[in-house]
């Protein structure tokens, strides 16, 4: 086994370990602070109850805003003629996990 964690990142998910790269919604202006769900360091596993007090996890920002891949929404209705497509961005921010203390 290695060393992870779950973390929350406004409102989502994310499973890390050290010295990896994650894209997460686009943060702006908000100082990046996660909550620690579960840590596992070899046969140590910490679940919290939300979260684990005692872990704390670096992150640094690599890069403020990234572009996704581009989504396409396309609406059709048979019969009417009636045809829409919508395409986007979504933007995102790169997050660097650099160290997992527990």
């Amino acid at each position: 086994m290695s060393k992870y964690a779950v973390i929350k990142i406004k409102g989502h998910q994310y499973k890390v370990t050290e010295g990896q790269e994650i894209l997460v919604d686009k943060l702006g202006k908000d100082k990046v602070e996660p909550e620690v769900l579960l840590v596992v360091n070899d046969d140590k596993i910490a679940v919290g109850k939300p979260v684990v007090t005692d872990a704390k996890i670096k992150i640094k920002i690599v890069k403020e805003e990234e572009k996704g891949e581009k989504i396409h929404v396309r609406k059709y209705k048979s019969k009417s003629r009636y045809r829409r497509h919508i395409g986007f961005r979504p933007k995102f921010t790169r997050l660097l996990v650099q160290t997992i203390t527990f």
